[in-house]
């Protein structure tokens, strides 16, 4: 098996962590990007990406010292609002969180996964693409996560990088439990929207990412995996 370094953003909790873990056991080395500290199994660079300028000067200091083979743009911020009462402020925080890491992350380190004829890219997007009140904002970022991946997969598509997207569904994360504790009302919509009847853990979404970052998914690019235990299929738009 070819080691590898893989920049995962997000990456101190719930899937960011589990991939972390993975990828490390696996033997890769990952750099994970966080907004604080935290018991992290690779390097840990604290950094908040919702400050262009200061994520522009960690991705150039950290592509002088590393060979990154991969990135997963992990990192994601919900500001749920419904039609009516939107706050335009609060949507370009969104937009501005969830999107523009991923290029400023894929630009830094374009050149020498070009140069090397080796690359991936994994864009995190969400079931919540298929539509769920509340979400506009998040749910319009999240798709434009997958547009981004069509796009770039088509321009990369001869230089050996692949680009592709994975959209879990609800997922057993810390966040995810703090907004929707076991017996609520969100814990049980949330349920009855997926055909499995379970929610998703942490590594099974870490696993499908991981295999999209292998050398086996070398054919695979421009594509959306939903792991979601069937919700897109079954009753899309919880």
């Amino acid at each position: 098996m070819t080691k590898r370094t893989f920049l995962v953003t997000g990456a101190t909790k719930g899937i960011g962590l589990a991939l972390s873990e993975r990828l490390v056991a696996a033997g890769h080395r990952v750099i994970g990007i966080a907004r604080s500290q935290a018991a992290f199994p690779g390097e840990l660079v604290r950094l908040d990406v919702g400050d262009r300028s200061a994520t522009d000067s960690a991705l150039r200091e950290l592509a002088q010292r590393h060979r990154v083979d991969g990135i997963v743009n992990n990192v994601g911020l919900v500001r749920p609002q419904r039609v009516g009462e939107i706050d335009l402020d609060a949507l370009d925080e969104v937009f501005s969180v969830n999107l523009h890491p991923a290029i400023q992350t894929v630009q830094a380190f374009l050149p020498g996964m070009r140069e090397r004829g080796w690359g991936r890219v994994v864009n995190i997007s969400s079931l919540i693409i298929l539509g769920m009140t509340q979400r506009t904002a998040y749910a319009a970022a999240k798709a434009a996560l997958v547009s981004f991946a069509r796009t770039w997969a088509l321009e990369l598509a001869t230089t050996g990088i692949t680009v592709n997207s994975v959209a879990p569904g609800p997922t057993e994360t810390e966040l995810f439990r703090a907004n929707n504790p076991p017996g609520s009302e969100g814990e049980q919509r949330y349920l009855s929207a997926v055909p499995m009847q379970r929610f998703g853990k942490p590594d099974e979404i870490a696993a499908a990412i991981a295999f999209l970052l292998s050398d086996e998914g070398d054919f695979i690019t421009g594509q959306t995996l939903f792991v979601d235990g069937g919700a897109s299929i079954g009753k899309a738009g919880i």
